[in-house]
């Protein structure tokens, strides 16, 4: 699913250079990059509660031989899968093949999937079935949308970091602690839907294939996060009034191959909290319709000072046509 530039002409050379790429570009599922400890495939054998799973579940999830189901097309359901396994990877690209589908209409179904980041594993709560307090990274499937008042489009997929300090705001569904987001058209569909997220140097990727068409279109793309090491993957869902089946088909983890600086090789990564980098915090913006964030609306000052600077730009241009004005008419009476 890279983009591969070949170096030379000849195609001995093309051939290489794209082999080599290819055997690099851990995006392209190498099987050497893949960390089978945190990953959740088919016949999903060491899933349970036994001392030598990887993977437990809560809830209403449904084991299966070809999918793991969070919930079914039922209401008030939750459900959640998790790997037990703490993960110590500094830079990681997990890849979450994943279907929601349901009998219900456009706009009559609910509530989405989550898949998780975080310290705590297991722990039921609000948040698509889990807790709202929580530590880590969350990215959020959202098929239902909370707010009447929103402009955007949904299912809408977007992410936040907490310390523990914030609580999603279920009922806004999580605007102001947004990182980003997009809307993808992930339900119903005929093929399974496909999401990627990739953590490496301080930079959060979202990336999703929808059309099925073996291709990553970014969603969300934002430097400055700061996740430490020994969290917990985890994937949940939840149904309310409204419902949807909510189906996990795999979780892979890849390791990224990254050199690190000797400062952040000695630093120790699990006292890390986790935070984002931003020149302001998420609850300042608010959503255009396209999901993307413009500034906060205009306070008073923000507005006099604005109609001040189109007065005088309108009184500057008036002063400047009365001139030229003038200048044309004494030019033209020459010619009289």
């Amino acid at each position: 699913m890279g983009n591969f530039r070949a170096f030379g002409n000849t195609p001995l050379v093309l051939l290489i250079s794209r082999l080599f790429l290819v055997c690099c570009d851990i995006t392209d599922g190498n099987a050497e990059h893949l960390k089978r400890e945190h990953s959740l495939m088919k016949p999903y054998q060491g899933v349970g509660n036994s001392p030598s799973s990887q993977w437990d579940f809560w809830g209403s999830t449904l084991v299966t031989s070809s999918y793991v189901r969070l919930t079914p097309d039922e209401g008030s359901k939750q459900g959640s899968i998790w790997n037990t396994v703490p993960c110590y990877l500094k830079d990681w690209e997990m890849h979450v093949q994943f279907k929601v589908h349901g009998a219900g209409k456009k706009g009559l179904h609910g509530d989405g999937i989550a898949l998780w980041y975080t310290k705590d594993k297991l722990h039921p709560g609000p948040v698509f079935s889990n807790n709202a307090l929580f530590q880590g990274l969350a990215v959020f499937i959202d098929t239902y949308s909370n707010d009447d008042a929103t402009d955007r489009s949904f299912p809408y997929i977007s992410a936040m970091v907490n310390n523990g300090s914030v609580n999603y705001d279920h009922g806004k569904d999580g605007r102001s602690s947004e990182l980003g987001g997009c809307s993808a058209e992930i339900r119903n569909r005929q093929h399974d839907t496909y999401l990627a997220i990739r953590y490496s140097r301080g930079r959060l990727t979202v990336m999703i294939d929808v059309e099925d068409k073996n291709e990553w279109k970014e969603c969300i793309d934002i430097g400055g996060v700061r996740l430490p090491t020994g969290y917990f993957f985890g994937a949940s869902a939840a149904t309310g009034d409204l419902s949807d089946n909510h189906d996990i088909i795999s979780m892979k983890l890849y390791q990224l191959m990254v050199e690190h600086t000797p400062e952040e090789e000695n630093l120790d990564w699990t006292k890390i909290e986790p935070s984002v980098s931003l020149l302001k915090s998420p609850k300042d913006n608010i959503d255009d319709p396209t999901g993307n964030f413009r500034g906060t609306a205009l306070t008073g000052w923000k507005v006099f000072l604005l109609l001040l600077c189109a007065l005088l730009g309108i009184v500057v241009c008036a002063v400047v046509g009365a001139v030229v004005f003038q200048k044309r008419q004494e030019r033209n009476k020459r010619f009289y």
